[in-house]
C-alpha cells in the first residue's frame, strides 16, 4: 500500500528500527516487532547502514517482515551516496520481489574514510531516478533546523523543494525537541510550495549519553525544559527515563493539538517505551 496515501484518511501515526549489529543474530529483532505490532502503527520503516556499511540484506530482510509476517505497511530506508545506479535498480527489484512499496530516499552520512560514488550526490537525485525507473511510493526526509551541512534554514527549505519536485510523496523529519522550532519550520515550507504531507519525527530520550551522541550528530537545539530535566536527573537514571518519555508524551500531545500531518516515533528498538509513549496518547492521535 502507498502509505502517503493515508494522510488523506487520518493522522499517520508509524515507527522507525534498526537492524541488529551485526554481531547479533537478526532474529533478535522479531520479538520487537511483535510487540510493536500490537500497537497499531500505520508502518514500520527499517533503517540502512550509514556511512557505507553494507547492511542492504538486513534492512529488506526485516522490511520485508514487517509487511509479509507481521502484516504492517513497511518503509525501506535506501541511502545512496555510496551506490551505483546499477546498485539501486537491483535493490529496487528486489524490494519489489519482496512486496516492499515504500521507500524512505536519503543521501545518507558521509564516511570520510570512504569515497562516495558519483551517481546521486542528493537524496533528490534517487528520487527522480526511482520515480522515472520503477513504481514505489517515495519518501524524503527533512530538517525541522537545517541539515548541519546547510547555511541556513531558508537554503535548506530551497533544497527540499527540490525533493519535493522530484517527486516525493510525503516527508518526515529529523528529531527534534523544541516544537516551536518544528512550527516555524512547517510556516516556511508551506510559503516555499511544498503541501506534501509532513511527518513530526520524535526521539524519546531515556539516558544522558543517547541525548549526547544525538546532538552532536543532529545538530538538534535543547529547550529550557528540555535541559532543566536533563540537569535535574542527571544522577538518577531511572527518573530520567521516566521523565524523558513523559517529555516525549508532551511534546507529541502539543502537536497533535496544532494539527500536525503524522508522528514518526524513533523507537531505538525499545518496545517498552514506544508502549508507554502509545498508550498515552492513543485517545488524541
Amino acid at each position: 500500500m502507498n502509505i502517503s496515501k493515508l494522510f488523506k484518511e487520518k493522522r499517520v501515526y508509524s515507527f522507525e528500527i534498526f537492524p541488529p549489529k551485526k554481531t547479533s543474530p537478526i532474529d533478535t529483532i522479531y520479538n520487537t516487532l511483535e510487540e510493536l505490532k500490537g500497537l497499531s502503527p500505520d508502518f514500520i520503516s527499517v533503517t540502512y547502514g550509514a556511512g557505507g556499511s553494507s547492511n542492504k540484506d538486513a534492512t529488506i530482510e526485516i522490511a520485508s517482515a514487517i509487511k509479509n509476517k507481521y502484516k504492517v505497511e513497511s518503509v525501506a530506508h535506501l541511502p545512496c551516496i555510496y551506490l551505483t545506479k546499477k546498485n539501486v535498480s537491483e535493490m529496487l527489484e528486489e524490494f519489489k520481489n519482496k512486496g516492499i512499496e515504500n521507500i524512505l530516499a536519503l543521501r545518507g552520512d558521509v564516511n570520510p574514510d570512504i569515497p562516495p560514488q558519483e551517481d546521486f550526490k542528493y537524496a533528490s537525485d534517487l528520487i527522480s531516478f526511482i520515480k522515472q525507473n520503477a513504481d514505489f511510493n517515495t519518501i524524503g526526509a527533512c530538517y525541522p533546523e537545517g541539515h548541519t551541512e546547510s547555511k541556513s534554514l531558508k537554503e535548506d527549505i530551497k533544497n527540499l523543494k527540490h525533493k519535493v519536485d522530484a517527486g516525493a510523496n510525503h516527508l518526515i523529519t529529523q528529531l527534534f525537541f523544541d516544537n516551536n522550532c518544528f512550527y516555524y519550520f512547517l510556516e516556511q515550507a508551506r510559503k516555499e510550495g511544498i503541501h506534501v504531507p509532513i511527518q513530526a519525527g520524535i526521539m524519546p530520550v531515556t539516558n544522558k549519553n543517547q541525548i549526547e551522541k544525538i546532538v552532536r550528530l543532529s545538530g538538534a537545539s535543547l529547550p529550557e525544559k528540555f535541559t532543566n530535566m536533563l540537569d535535574k536527573y542527571e544522577n538518577k537514571p531511572q527518573e530520567l527515563r521516566k521523565a524523558g518519555i513523559e517529555y516525549t508524551i508532551e511534546q507529541i500531545l502539543d502537536l497533535i493539538s496544532q494539527d500536525v500531518d503524522g508522528i514518526h516515533l524513533y523507537t531505538m528498538n525499545n518496545a517498552d517505551v514506544a508502549k508507554k509513549v502509545t498508550e498515552a496518547i492513543s485517545k488524541a492521535i
